[in-house]
């Protein structure tokens, strides 16, 4: 354990900032068996309700989770246990811990207070990039991996959740807006694979559209979401090849 009477000692304060990220991620991976499945805001929370916006991909979607939870969870204990003081791990300690935290309690919010989820999933999704893009460039498979996955899927569900509020309270009809927030989380996606070039953040974003596209079946929106999901895969094998 850190010594907490030289709290300036770098390896200390790493050795700390490990044991924090094991405890958020803990956190993290119990919260969801302790709340209610969470598949999408309940139409009834907003002042519009909105049943089944376009941009929602189809439940079986969120079984990422699943993944998602265990791979942050043997991130968190690899790094505690073998890289506890190493200066590259390090880095990206603090935006993985604020992001875990905050997940720990998202589902809670989410299911109560949809606007409050919509600003904290965007901080999530902040703190998941700063842990990404500070991710060391050894143990791809224990850190930039599990954050890359991690990060994809939080860049959908950002957008998602942001289309839906504003479907709730009528700043635009529900395929205008699924339209805006497809375009954006799809800009966002290929600028930021081109940037991180972490296979897993791509391939979370097209598994996202995938459920676009079975939601929405072979409508133009659908279609447009599994061409999405298509570039994004693409780019995906591309930098798999690197």
């Amino acid at each position: 354990m850190p010594d907490l009477e030289h709290p300036d000692d770098p390896q200390d304060s790493a050795k700390l900032k490990a044991v924090l990220l094991v405890v958020a991620a803990v956190a993290f991976v119990v919260s969801p068996l302790i709340s209610q499945p969470f598949t999408g805001f309940d139409p009834t929370q907003l002042p519009i309700p909105v049943d089944d916006p376009p941009i929602q991909p189809a439940g079986w979607a969120f079984s990422i989770w699943g993944v998602i939870y265990l791979w942050l969870l043997a991130s968190a204990g690899y790094g505690l246990l073998r890289r506890d003081t190493a200066a590259d791990w390090d880095r990206g300690r603090w935006g993985a811990f604020v992001s875990l935290a905050i997940g720990a309690s998202w589902i809670a919010v989410a299911l109560s207070a949809p606007v409050m989820a919509t600003v904290l999933i965007w901080l999530m999704l902040g703190g998941a990039l700063w842990a990404l893009a500070h991710a060391p460039a050894r143990d791809r498979g224990w850190n930039a991996l599990p954050f890359g996955l991690y990060a994809g899927w939080l860049t959908a569900a950002s957008c998602v959740a942001t289309g839906t509020v504003a479907m709730g309270y009528g700043w635009g009809s529900p395929a205008a807006l699924s339209w805006v927030l497809l375009v954006a989380a799809l800009g966002l996606a290929i600028v930021l694979t081109l940037r991180l070039r972490v296979m897993t953040y791509p391939i979370a974003v097209a598994w996202a559209l995938a459920g676009v596209l079975a939601e929405n079946g072979a409508t133009t929106f659908g279609l447009a979401a599994g061409l999405g999901a298509l570039v994004l895969v693409a780019l995906a094998l591309r930098q798999s090849r690197a």
